[in-house]
């Protein structure tokens, strides 16, 4: 089994040490990991904007760059639920085409149907049941809208459905945590990328809400598979004065490596 290791850009920029920790956890698991030192960003921050032309060059060549891998892992729902979902059709001709770039000339798509967030990839591939990790910490759990709507991290509140998170499943292997969640536990954070840019009130007001919810828990860390929700609740508690830390769920998989 061979890994292409994705890390998303603004996790490059502002958080390499998520992506230092994914890859030290696979490795740790005996797997053959590559970083392609080629990769860019995936396109989700233009294609959520509206501007599908200027992803579908990116989309092409995280096709290209990733194909040659058995799978694709990222530490990151969000982006490893753009590539899945969207990548093929930028790539495959269902997009609108745009008269600035020419007629659309359909590409390959096979990078998109074999990348996963890390925690889906560790439960659900590797189906990992024992770790060397130790976290002798507090810990709420952050469920993030795309892991929970598009990967099924996990289960939605709104559905009659037997609960699950994998999220959990995973950081139950980590020696001396305690795990909360709080309440609402998949509502979103704010974020939302663009969201948080154009609706800054209402993204605010529900940052605020949810750290609140999770500081609720007693917990000292809140953790999840997204540093961008991490970032905007980071941004929130330090504006409010708010005194909770966040990480994420790799860096606390990969404790003591």
């Amino acid at each position: 089994m061979k890994i292409g290791l994705f890390v998303p850009c603004y996790v490059d920029a502002l958080y390499p040490e998520v992506g230092v920790s994914t890859y030290r956890l696979l490795k740790s698991l005996g797997l053959d990991v590559e970083y392609p030192e080629r990769q860019t960003c995936c396109g989700q921050p233009m294609g959520n904007a509206g501007f599908e032309h200027l992803a579908e060059p990116l989309a092409k060549k995280f096709d290209e760059l990733f194909t040659p891998y058995d799978y694709v892992v990222a530490p990151s729902a969000s982006c490893a639920a753009y590539v899945r979902y969207f990548h093929p059709g930028l790539l495959n001709g269902t997009n609108e085409p745009h008269k600035s770039h020419g007629p659309h000339k359909p590409h390959g798509c096979e990078a998109a149907g074999k990348t996963m967030d890390i925690v889906e990839f560790l439960h659900d591939v590797v189906k990992v049941d024992h770790l060397p990790a130790r976290f002798p910490h507090k810990v709420s759990v952050h469920n993030s809208c795309h892991g929970v709507r598009e990967l099924g991290l996990s289960s939605l509140s709104e559905r009659n459905v037997p609960r699950f998170n994998k999220i959990i499943d995973l950081l139950r292997l980590v020696k001396d945590i305690e795990l909360v969640e709080p309440d609402r536990p998949d509502e979103c954070c704010g974020f939302g990328g663009m969201f948080a840019v154009e609706e800054q009130a209402v993204s605010r007001r529900m940052g605020i809400d949810k750290v609140r919810r999770h500081v609720a828990t007693g917990a000292a860390y809140v953790t999840g598979p997204d540093s961008s929700c991490l970032m905007h609740m980071q941004g929130v508690a330090e504006k409010e004065g708010i005194n909770i830390k966040f990480i994420h769920v790799a860096q606390i998989l990969a404790a003591g490596l």
